[in-house]
């Protein structure tokens, strides 16, 4: 089956490797899991550590010759391979220790083809670079961004680089935000895929260049793809100086996001 993908574009490579990691995610959820600290605070549990295995035995069987960054096991691959995949197999994994099914598995390959699977709902967002889809029991929907719901999607978790600059904690209690918007804490990527899908008018994070964050690639790919607006919090372009991240579904509301973070600062 895995041979399978050999032949396949790298948008099917990519969901594939992100559905296989759902799978593992799916199946081991609610079992007493091994932690293994990684210091400050922050664990990977055997889940995290299986599901990227089997997302690269996917990616090893279609694209040999690709190098790849997994969260868990770090580069492997040829250190001057053209072609680069970033893997988080379980983002929102300290929600998932705890029985929360709101996490994600993130699969891109740098500057092109991205997914991000919803191990529970089944969804799988995905981007061949050039437009931006769901899969769902095996029906490819377009993806629609819209600010209607005016739900924003805030991280709130350290370290918090900007500060006291910019902290996403006093964006929440901004007047205009407050009269505009209302707030959600997810503590996944997941939110960010869902901005492109039209469930979150938008999602705030601090941070430094997230372009090549394992975290982050796939959901960024997909909200660009989906025709977000996507900049830092200081306004410039991911990968391009911009850092941390303010991704919306239209142009006013990521004006209006920009304009309160820049009466912050």
């Amino acid at each position: 089956m895995i041979n399978s993908y050999a032949s396949s574009d790298d948008a099917e490579v990519a969901i594939a490797g992100a559905s296989a990691g759902a799978d593992v995610v799916r199946n081991m959820y609610g079992r007493r899991l091994v932690h293994i600290d990684k210091g400050a605070g922050d664990f990977a549990t055997a889940a995290d550590v299986e599901a990227e295995k089997t997302i690269l035995v996917v990616i090893r069987a279609a694209r040999p010759d690709d190098a790849v960054l997994g969260e868990e096991s770090g580069q492997q691959g040829a250190a001057g391979a053209v072609r680069r995949w970033l893997v988080d197999p379980l983002c929102g994994t300290l929600n998932y220790a705890v029985g929360n099914m709101l996490v994600a598995v993130n699969v891109a390959l740098r500057e092109g083809a991205a997914a991000v699977a919803d191990p529970f709902s089944g969804e799988v967002f995905f981007t061949d670079g050039a437009t931006a889809r769901v899969r769902l029991d095996g029906v490819d929907e377009p993806l629609a961004p819209t600010p209607a719901t005016q739900l924003v999607d805030v991280n709130l978790d350290p370290p918090f680089p900007s500060a006291p600059g910019f902290r996403a904690v006093d964006l929440l209690a901004h007047p205009e935000f407050v009269e505009r918007f209302r707030p959600r804490v997810v503590s996944t990527t997941l939110a960010l895929a869902w901005v492109a899908a039209g469930k979150r008018a938008a999602y705030v994070t601090d941070g430094g260049d997230l372009s090549g964050s394992v975290h982050f690639a796939a959901g960024i790919a997909v909200c660009r793809a989906a025709g977000c607006v996507v900049t830092g919090i200081d306004g410039f372009p991911i990968g391009q100086g911009g850092r941390g991240l303010v991704v919306a579904a239209d142009a006013e509301s990521h004006e209006q996001l920009m304009r309160m973070i820049r009466s912050r600062s």
